[in-house]
């Protein structure tokens, strides 16, 4: 069992295209049943990263694929799961 501290400190690797995406900032949780519907990683820096960020990928949890000590490994489209930021 992996906890959601445990999973902000681990990095997502695409393993359809091997992009690394960042790190898990945060986690979609369905209030009724409890369960985890999708991770939430920032995407790209824009401009050496001073100006922030202007989108993020939103994972859905059925494509994590594995949970190792380092990192996640999920097999998603990266363009169809980029959302802008409101």
């Amino acid at each position: 069992m992996v906890r959601i501290y445990e999973m902000r400190q681990k990095e997502i690797i695409n393993i359809r295209d091997g992009m690394r995406m960042g790190f898990v900032a945060d986690v979609e949780i369905d209030e009724e049943s409890g369960e985890i519907e999708n991770l939430i990683v920032p995407g790209p820096a824009r401009i050496l990263g001073v100006f922030g960020r202007d989108e993020e990928y939103v994972i859905p949890w059925d494509a994590v694929k594995r949970i190792g000590d380092d990192i996640i490994l999920v097999d998603v489209d990266s363009e169809d799961c980029t959302n802008e930021y409101e």
